[in-house]
């Protein structure tokens, strides 16, 4: 294995790390934003917690949708790398 290899396979765990670190953060942004703007709202327009339980709400299920729709497309990518490998593997093969 050359060095080459060593920092390719480094490169693609860094991908990885990020790739999976997106989907947490992503869980975490979406209540945090819709908490901030519902307590900026209830805080000027004086409606008590009830723009902040409906902004909450509403990040929750934003932030549920992008770790769905990020899972999703990781799904999709690493199936599409198993199909390569499994054509390099009837390749060699054949």
């Amino acid at each position: 294995m050359s060095f080459k290899d060593i920092i390719d396979q480094q490169k693609e765990g860094m991908r990885a790390q990020a790739r999976y670190g997106l989907i947490g953060l992503h869980l975490v942004s979406g209540p945090l934003v819709g908490l901030a703007m519902g307590y900026g709202l209830d805080c000027w327009l004086k409606t008590g917690p009830w723009l902040l339980l409906i902004f909450l709400f509403i990040g929750i299920c934003a932030g549920f949708l992008n770790v769905w729709r990020d899972t999703r497309e990781l799904l999709r990518k690493m199936d599409n790398e198993r199909s390569g490998r499994m054509v390099d593997r009837s390749n060699k093969t054949g």
